[in-house]
This record gives structure tokens, sequence and C-alpha cells, in this order.
């Protein structure tokens, strides 16, 4: 049998577990075999049949899965916590983004901004700017992306400002972090892992859990953007 647990996961989680799979399977002699999407697409895709041992996905996403029998309830763990960012490309100005006020200013004075359509992000970007009654303005010279990093349009140069998970816009070089969108307009993202009900490798499955939700992996996943 291959000596591989497979984990299907979301973006957010990415950066994290490409760091730690080496140091995995040299501790445990078992590899991950990863592939990151986001969590609706993933949904998706395991509803449609796609098999895997192991999900991360946002806490909403996994209690469907709990809910439908995918995943067993007994194995879920939360890893982490997210929250939506700004990010600029390297070298540009960071614009004032500290309060609400001062985030639709910033909103409006960039040539273009780049979200999501897909991820957790871009449904409370959505939201958000529906919110601040500038949804009309900001979508007319937006770039939305269907899925992947937004952060990808800044180095590009299609767009001045991209917003996601500051544990996604980390993942791509030649960007900055401004910061997080004001916490009192967003509710932090919980994302969770559980072992599917279907996986042939349970005990492998349930041993790579723990060791997610261990305080060893605590500092990686400050590192690229996350709260333990």
């Amino acid at each position: 049998m291959d000596d591989s647990v497979r984990v299907l996961s979301t973006l957010a989680l990415k950066g994290a577990v490409v760091r730690l799979a080496a140091a995995y399977e040299a501790a445990s002699g078992v590899r991950i075999d990863a592939d990151f999407a986001p969590t609706l697409a993933l949904l998706e895709r395991l509803r449609g049949g796609e098999a895997a041992d192991l999900v991360i996905l946002t806490r909403e996403g996994l209690d469907e899965m709990t809910g439908e029998g995918r995943v067993a309830r007994e194995s879920v763990v939360d890893l982490a916590r997210s929250y939506v960012g700004v990010a600029v490309r390297a070298g540009d100005a960071h614009p004032d983004i500290a309060s609400e006020a001062a985030l639709r200013a910033a909103l409006l004075g960039a040539r273009a901004v780049a979200y999501s359509r897909l991820g957790a992000s871009g449904i409370l970007f959505a939201q958000l700017i529906a919110r601040l009654g500038i949804a009309e303005a900001i979508n007319a010279r937006a770039v939305i992306i269907p899925a992947g990093f937004t952060a990808e349009r800044l180095v590009s140069g299609e767009a001045d400002l991209a917003i996601q998970q500051i544990s996604e816009l980390k993942q791509i070089a030649g960007i900055e972090v401004v910061g997080p969108i004001p916490l009192g307009l967003q509710t932090p993202a919980v994302f969770s892992a559980g072992r599917m009900v279907a996986s042939q490798r349970a005990a492998a499955a349930d041993h790579l859990l723990r060791y997610l939700a261990s305080a060893d992996v605590a500092p990686v996943l400050r590192e690229t953007g996350l709260e333990p």
C-alpha cells in the first residue's frame, strides 16, 4: 500500500501544510499527498465522490461534511483562525485601512481591487462592500478570480489591492501585507480538519490529525499568517 495520507485542504492552510510535510514524513515515514482548493470547490469534489483520508475546510464546510456522514464527527479538530487582509505590491505605499472610513477610502481610491469569487474571504468582501455601499463602484473595475491567490494580480500589475485570508496573501512573493481588514468588520474564519469515514488509512489519518493540532505545529501556523 502507498505510504501516504491523501489530504484535501483549503488554500488558507497550503503554506503551513507544505512547510510541515517534509518534517512529518521524516518523523513518521508517511508522506502527505495534499491537494489545495477553496472550501466550496472541495465540497463539490467530495460530493462528487473524490476520495481522501483527511480534509481541512472551514468549520462550516466541515460541519456540512459531518452532517452528511462523510467525515467522522469524533475526529474533528479546529486547527487555526484566519483573518481577511489587504496586500499591495512590494514597495508600494501602504494605504490606511485602520478604520471603516479609511478602508472605504482606500478601496475607492484603488485602480483595481482583486478578490476571489469562491473563497471565504471573497464572500466576506462581497458582503462588506455591499454593506459599505460601494459594491457597484468597486466591482466596475475589480479583478475577480474564480479561485486561487489574489495577490498574484498585484505582481502582474492588474490590481493595486488584493483581498484574501492573510495566510493566502503571504504565500505569494513580491507583495506586502498591509494588515487585516478592521476586526469589527469581519469574523475570523476557523479552519478545521477531520478524517473521511471512507478512509482506508484511518490510523494514519488520525495520527496526522493529532500532529496538525499539536503545539509543535503552532509556530508554523503563526509564521504563515494563521492563529493556532
